[in-house]
């Protein structure tokens, strides 16, 4: 279909926009247990457009094959794909590429070029959208080529930071698709920050997009909280820096005072009896297990703050539910939400590696409870937790993807 002024034409206009997303984070057959976020975003936006999902699956090139494989890449045979499933909106892929890097770029164009020729067989997208800019973004770049479609992006933190850091040897080909994006969906501030700081700031717009909690109103402070909290699945222990709140907690205890923390979060037997092993290390540290949504609100509503100090973050829904559940948050210093609440005192940033200042975070969580839960509550009271909103995410991200297809 040629692409004409879509505005101009009723007929046009009473059709949904299509559009064709690219997503290595959407559960589907292959792995159920992806993150949410994605899914939430296009969940959101269901009624305004006609989304189809291409969920990637990466499945590693075993070493004895590698050099072969390589040799297939660069004689630009197409890229070999294990498994395909036609999903509910979409479909999910698993493709062989190699790990740690190795042939990314081209191994992601390979993929563009097979998925442009054998795999789509939905409608010609109007808008081709990327869900991360380093591994997602040369996918639709290839594909926006292939098919002269205009194309747009998520940032997430924690991954694209990390490739542009990797890999400087594509820094001038992000920075092509980067400035090319007709617009781009930074998760946090923080992450627009690091990542023109690497590619130079954009012309065309890019909008800051917090993910969805889906809370649909705050629950007021209450100041008589007892203890802190902190939410994770135990699996993720390592990155969610469990050894550095134990730290945290010992040296609290090393000066003669005790907060008691409660970690919330299931986990395998074995995740658990890692966990195990750190929490030993202090006596104010306790494993509460699993709970529902709702016990998670209830249990944070009633604590005195909630602390997750992750050495690895893109956005952390967790520490807006906390906000929205009336409980200050200790965060860590340049990621997660970091830039959304910059000099507000119920959000404390932190150096997650800093066992002591960690340790003056959480005290500061307990011994100013009530000038932090005013300060929150003041902040909640004028509105500004409409920002987080499922309809204002929304809005955002609907506007956002009108402009990049129509200009």
């Amino acid at each position: 279909m040629q692409h004409t002024d879509v505005l101009d034409d009723d007929a046009h206009r009473a059709a949904p926009l299509r559009i064709l997303h690219v997503s290595c984070d959407y559960p589907d057959a292959f792995n159920a247990a992806k993150t949410k976020a994605v899914k939430s975003l296009i969940e959101l936006t269901r009624d305004e457009f006609d989304h189809f999902v291409v969920s990637l699956n990466r499945a590693s090139v075993p070493a004895a094959k590698a050099p072969g494989f390589a040799v297939q890449v660069f004689l630009r045979r197409p890229l070999p794909l294990v498994e395909k499933n036609a999903e509910k909106h979409g479909l999910a892929v698993r493709y062989q590429a190699p790990g740690k890097g190795l042939l990314h770029k081209t191994c992601l164009v390979r993929l563009a070029e097979q998925l442009a020729e054998n795999l789509i067989t939905h409608e010609t997208p109007e808008l081709l959208f990327g869900h991360k800019l380093g591994i997602e973004g040369i996918v639709v770049h290839r594909l926006a080529q292939l098919m002269s479609r205009p194309f747009g992006l998520c940032l997430q933190g924690d991954t694209d930071t990390k490739i542009l850091q990797y890999r400087p040897d594509l820094s001038k080909a992000f920075a092509q698709i980067y400035h090319e994006a007709e617009v781009v969906f930074p998760f946090a501030p923080w992450t627009r920050a690091q990542v023109e700081a690497k590619l130079g700031r954009r012309s065309k717009p890019t909008i800051i997009l917090p993910c969805a909690t889906h809370i649909d109103a705050p629950i007021q402070p209450v100041t008589a909280g007892e203890g802190l909290v902190s939410v994770f699945h135990l699996a993720s222990y390592r990155r969610k820096n469990l050894s550095g709140l134990v730290a945290a907690s010992v040296e609290l205890e090393r000066r003669g005072r005790g907060v008691p923390l409660s970690i919330i979060g299931g986990g395998s037997p074995n995740d658990r009896a890692a966990c195990e092993a750190i929490t030993a290390r202090s006596e104010h540290v306790t494993l509460t297990g699993p709970a529902d949504r709702q016990q998670v609100r209830s249990m944070m509503s009633s604590a005195a703050g909630f602390v997750l100090p992750s050495l690895r973050e893109s956005f952390g829904m967790v520490f807006i539910e906390a906000l929205l559940s009336g409980l200050p948050i200790v965060y860590p210093r340049d990621r997660a939400v970091a830039g959304y609440f910059d000099g507000l005192p119920f959000a404390i940033p932190v150096d997650p590696q800093d066992p002591r200042a960690l340790a003056d975070a959480m005290a500061r969580l307990v011994d100013q409870q009530e000038e932090l839960k005013g300060a929150l509550a003041e902040w909640i009271d004028a509105g500004n937790a409409e920002r987080f909103s499922d309809a204002r995410i929304a809005r955002d991200f609907t506007q956002g993807l009108q402009a990049a297809a129509f200009g």
